[in-house]
């Protein structure tokens, strides 16, 4: 009996930043791909747990009984806030796979598709090839630790059972065109470059039909493609970096807002 009187409030305890941190890890960029083992993650979700009870204790307020209502509330609320906050930092990985897919596009190669082991699904080569770059960069900045740094903030900003402010939602659902406009950039010289050389051809084949220049004009325009790509992905890396930057200072407001309502 004193056993069980000694493990329940540590169980209790421990439930909210592991429901926080396993949404969180479900969401994140490259743990929470299909390549990470569910147990594995949820492992990794326990140990966390224990990691970040200091800061669940120091937030203050008092813990809802997780049996109870109230508890199935708090553990919504703690997915959401991990889920949320996951998901504003794969927003940096979305920008890659889609600078990938437009370049394959436009470059000829959406075609050949090959089996994604990262994403567990078919996709095009310069896809994987980016978003293994990407994971490169993602640990090579410290990706995991700044993942840690944020949910350990965020049971500072989001206290367990407080709710949590619906500007986040907004945040982060308004961040969703960023995404796209950054891709777009990314790939603005491929499109260009291989649009170019498509209207070059066409010309071309206006003035001269019987050479028949579009035989010639696709692998032309995968060349110059391949060439653009070369000069891109050399500052795949800094925009990556800034894109991060920006998502946490994205976040920060957030926490910010949050700590002072």
């Amino acid at each position: 009996m004193e056993l069980v009187s000694f493990l329940l409030p540590l169980i209790n305890a421990l439930w909210w930043p592991f429901c926080r941190i396993m949404a969180l890890l479900s969401t994140a960029p490259v743990l929470g791909e299909g390549s990470v083992p569910m147990p594995l993650r949820a492992l990794l979700a326990v140990a966390l747990s224990f990691v970040m009870l200091p800061m669940t204790q120091a937030s203050g307020g008092a813990m809802p009984d997780a049996f109870s209502l109230a508890g199935v509330v708090a553990m919504m609320e703690q997915a959401v806030i991990g889920g949320v906050l996951g998901l504003a930092l794969q927003f940096t990985m979305a920008v890659i796979s889609m600078l990938g897919f437009l370049t394959s596009s436009q470059v000829g190669f959406s075609m050949a598709q090959m089996n994604d082991p990262v994403n567990g699904q078919m996709s095009d080569v310069v896809s994987s090839l980016l978003s293994l770059l990407a994971i490169l960069v993602f640990f090579g900045i410290d990706g995991h630790l700044v993942l840690m740094g944020v949910v350990g903030q965020s049971f500072r900003a989001w206290r367990v059972g407080a709710g949590f402010a619906p500007m986040l939602l907004e945040a982060i659902a308004l961040n969703l065109a960023w995404v796209f406009s950054a891709a777009v950039l990314l790939a603005l010289p491929i499109v260009f470059s291989t649009m170019v050389v498509q209207i070059g051809f066409g010309f071309l084949n206006r003035v001269a039909p019987s050479l028949n220049l579009f035989s010639l004009g696709f692998s032309l325009v995968t060349v110059f493609g391949l060439l653009m790509l070369v000069q891109v992905v050399r500052f795949v890396p800094d925009h990556y970096v800034a894109m991060v930057n920006q998502i946490l200072e994205m976040l920060q407001e957030q926490m910010r807002m949050a700590h002072g309502r």
